[in-house]
């Protein structure tokens, strides 16, 4: 689903069409118009900038998506149709009160991804440990502390807790598996909010989480961009390099979860 100000949307159907999957870009107008969600297994907030991230990033399209799909998108996540969000997906979904979601749906953001520490944009490829012991659909198909190679791109990455509850709300995230991917060093150390192996400053290295049903996740990185071997960063220094890249493991999963239950 795009509207303006959203980008990478065809590289994200791509991915899904490439490992056999019938996928179409539709812009919000389009599903409000037509109030067809409901004829589709999986959703998709691809990254970007919608709306310009005034005010704060993802705040604009989660409210519009209140006011004007609140019905079709509770019926939605009521039936465990996965939803993913990526990037500016992301900060749309903890806008909406979709994640954490530590009891369903929230009427207000229980977290937020602020702006980056350091300031400013930051554009690099990242390594991700991944956390979850087997709640999140999206990775049923990586083993629990594999680390995977994915690129940031973002101003607002930072995810946070309100400081006075943040250890509170951490330790929910961990006795509810919520949490996916951390950021780490190549060898899977975690960053401890070092820059640049945590790109953002986010609290706990957090780089991805899911819902207290594993079926909505949102992350930074972007999945898309390391499907292809060409995506790679170093692919012109090696002699030989697999087909596919790590974020293919993301898709896979999320496909293989999906046909089972449809």
């Amino acid at each position: 689903m795009r509207v303006g100000g959203t980008n990478c949307d065809l590289e994200t159907q791509r991915a899904f069409q490439d490992l056999g999957v019938k996928a179409e870009t539709l812009h919000l107008n389009e599903l409000i118009k037509r109030r067809n969600l409901m004829d589709y297994q999986v959703l998709v907030f691809p990254g970007g900038f919608s709306f310009g991230d005034y005010v704060r990033a993802g705040v604009i399209l989660a409210r519009w998506l209140s006011a004007k799909l609140d019905k079709e998108l509770k019926a939605f996540v009521e039936e465990n149709r996965p939803i993913l969000g990526i990037c500016n997906g992301f900060q749309v979904l903890v806008e909406y009160g979709l994640l954490p979601g530590f009891d369903g749906t929230s009427a207000y953001p229980e977290a937020t991804l602020a702006t980056n520490i350091p300031q400013g944009y930051n554009c690099r490829w990242t390594y991700l440990k991944q956390e979850n012991r087997e709640k999140c659909i999206f990775t049923n198909k990586i083993p629990k502390g594999k680390v995977l190679k994915i690129p940031v791109a973002h101003s607002e990455g930072r995810f946070l807790f309100p400081r006075e509850r943040q250890q509170k709300l951490l330790e929910k995230l961990y006795e509810n598996d919520l949490i996916v991917f951390r950021y780490c060093s190549e060898n899977g150390d975690y960053a401890e909010g070092k820059y640049p192996t945590n790109p953002n400053g986010s609290f706990h290295d957090i780089a991805g989480i899911c819902n207290s049903e594993g079926t909505i996740f949102g992350l930074m990185p972007h999945p898309e961009r390391a499907l292809y071997w060409w995506q790679q960063p170093d692919w012109t220094r090696q002699e030989q390099m697999p087909q596919y890249g790590d974020g293919k493991l993301i898709f896979e999963s999320l496909i293989d979860y999906s046909t089972k239950k449809f």
